[in-house]
């Protein structure tokens, strides 16, 4: 790698870093009040633990552990929403309403802020989704931290295919830099707020 392009990944990566650690400090004070109305839904809406842990791939391809707001029952397979044959009936009674505001995903501040996961990045795959873990080593994506949400996410999030997820992936591999992230956080807000690209 030339010195210049050196330098600015170099640079890129510790302001992705720096903004990563600020923001999720930030978030978490925030949010703390709807967390823990969020943690005490959940808790009394359905038995098993608030908090579902699941195993998930994280930059060059390592194994971590990522919360979210438990919103299936205790009984699920653990496999990708997309493969179950009828995903509905295992959603709790609020767990329809948390995934489609993506409230499920709040608790994974903490894992940005731990360095698990970044506020953009490609979605950290399961660790049995051998597909798509293989498709993005072969893109070089693996070598991205994971995010809470990505250039893949806000083109299309559950609807799109794996190979073009990992087409997204890989172009934003090539030209990821922090207004690139600041853009994809605002088209994340919009498509939250309109509740657009879920699928289940």
């Amino acid at each position: 790698m030339p010195p210049i392009a050196s330098r600015r990944l170099h640079f890129v990566t510790v302001a992705k870093r720096s903004f990563d650690i600020v923001f999720a400090l930030i978030a978490i004070v925030v949010s703390a009040i709807p967390l823990m109305a969020i943690a005490m839904l959940v808790r009394f809406s359905s038995s098993g633990p608030v908090l579902y842990w699941s195993n998930r791939v994280g930059r060059d391809n390592t194994i971590f552990r990522m919360p979210k707001f438990r919103t299936m029952r205790e009984d699920t397979p653990a496999v990708a929403t997309h493969l179950l044959t009828n995903p509905g009936a295992y959603l709790t009674s609020v767990g329809d309403f948390l995934r489609r505001s993506s409230l499920d995903e709040l608790p994974q501040f903490w894992s940005i802020l731990v360095g698990e996961m970044s506020f953009v990045g490609p979605r950290p795959a399961l660790f049995n989704q051998a597909d798509l873990i293989a498709l993005r080593t072969a893109a070089g994506v693996h070598a991205l931290t994971p995010g809470l949400t990505g250039w893949a996410q806000v083109n299309g999030r559950d609807e799109l295919p794996i190979p073009e997820k990992v087409r997204l992936e890989s172009e934003y591999l090539l030209r990821r830099s922090l207004l690139v992230d600041v853009k994809i956080l605002f088209m994340t807000a919009r498509r939250v707020l309109r509740a657009e690209g879920v699928a289940h």
